[in-house]
């Protein structure tokens, strides 16, 4: 029964984390549009100005990370230690998917497993119902692991490359305000 309940909470969460994903998903989408212009159009002479014409309501940790490495611009170990901290948050980020993707079927392995015992006694017992109640808990929670791995891979994947771009424009605006 606790890995059953462990089990059911880890899809909770992957379904937390699905919904959240694609409310995520169409705001970094048109943050990566306003940023890619003003990127393409921004030389060194004039980056922090295209910058800070950025909308300054819009809560992103990029654009977080943006305007703190436009107010610290000439502090250089500071911008470097803020590229870093970003990487450290977005690999505490990437955890969390990383979590749902490895004990997601482990779960789901183990309630698979501790039912198939008294199933298999009631196989033997000859008591059919007892034995069909067992399939179907190991069955259920089977699907449940990969599901909650699905949905943990399917998230990981996409944000690795979202902080991925992300970094490398941010590590752009570090490279045009310390040329």
């Amino acid at each position: 029964m606790p890995v059953v309940i462990l089990l059911l909470l880890f899809f909770l969460k992957a379904i937390l984390t699905i919904v959240g994903f694609f409310g995520e998903y169409w705001r970094r989408i048109k943050q990566q549009q306003a940023v890619g212009r003003i990127l393409e159009e921004a030389t060194s002479c004039d980056v922090v100005e295209q910058l800070q014409s950025m909308p300054a309501k819009v809560k992103s940790p990029m654009l977080t990370c943006i305007r703190t490495m436009l107010e610290h611009k000439d502090n250089k170990a500071y911008c470097e230690r803020l590229l870093a901290n970003y990487e450290v948050d977005a690999e505490k980020e990437l955890g969390q998917c990383r979590s749902l993707l490895k004990l997601g079927p482990m779960l789901g392995l183990m309630g698979t497993l501790i039912p198939m015992g008294p199933a298999l006694v009631g196989l033997a017992a000859g008591d059919i119902t007892s034995m069909a109640y067992n399939m179907q808990v190991a069955f259920a929670t089977t699907v449940v692991g990969i599901m909650t791995a699905v949905i943990g891979i399917i998230t990981l994947q996409v944000k690795q490359r979202w902080y991925a771009h992300e970094l490398n424009d941010l590590e752009y605006i570090f490279k045009l305000l310390h040329p």
